[in-house]
């Protein structure tokens, strides 16, 4: 069963591009936004990550901190953020545990074929680590995807 809204994340998150531990705890007394996405170096994936680097400051005067998730490797990670200058963690979700227990590893099709992979979707979860709000894959709009969350959190 997936996470809800009202749940609290898992203590140990994963793995980020340097090898260190991402932790629920990292992040207590913040806010934080975790976005799932299918892949370094896409277009989408990389107008999404754009979204949040080029809002991060404002994002974090919100009290947010950003962290992204997809099952690339630390070494796509390491490049992604190198040639994007992203100020944020990237977690290498190469097991697919977090997608798992997230539910944003499903089935996917694409010009009519059916396969798995990483369904884009972002949870802002509050101080104690409860998820508040899920924002599922057809509601994202990948260029403006951190202006979509600052206008969301505002009702929040």
């Amino acid at each position: 069963m997936a996470l809800q809204v009202g749940d609290k994340i898992p203590e140990f998150l994963g793995i980020d591009q340097d090898n260190k531990e991402v932790r629920r705890s990292d992040f207590t007394g913040k806010k934080l936004i975790l976005y799932f996405y299918p892949k370094d170096n896409t277009s989408g994936c990389t107008a999404e990550a754009c979204s949040f680097r080029d809002n991060f400051d404002i994002l974090r005067e919100a009290g947010y901190e950003v962290v992204g998730v997809s099952a690339d490797s630390v070494s796509s990670h390491q490049k992604f953020i190198g040639k994007h200058q992203l100020p944020f963690r990237l977690i290498a979700d190469t097991d697919k545990k977090l997608s798992e227990q997230f539910g944003t590893w499903g089935e996917k099709t694409m010009y009519g074929k059916k396969y798995f992979g990483m369904l884009r979707t972002t949870f802002i979860i509050d101080e104690e680590g409860i998820i508040r709000k899920i924002i599922p894959p057809k509601e994202i709009n990948t260029k403006e995807h951190a202006q979509q969350i600052l206008e969301l959190v505002k009702n929040m």
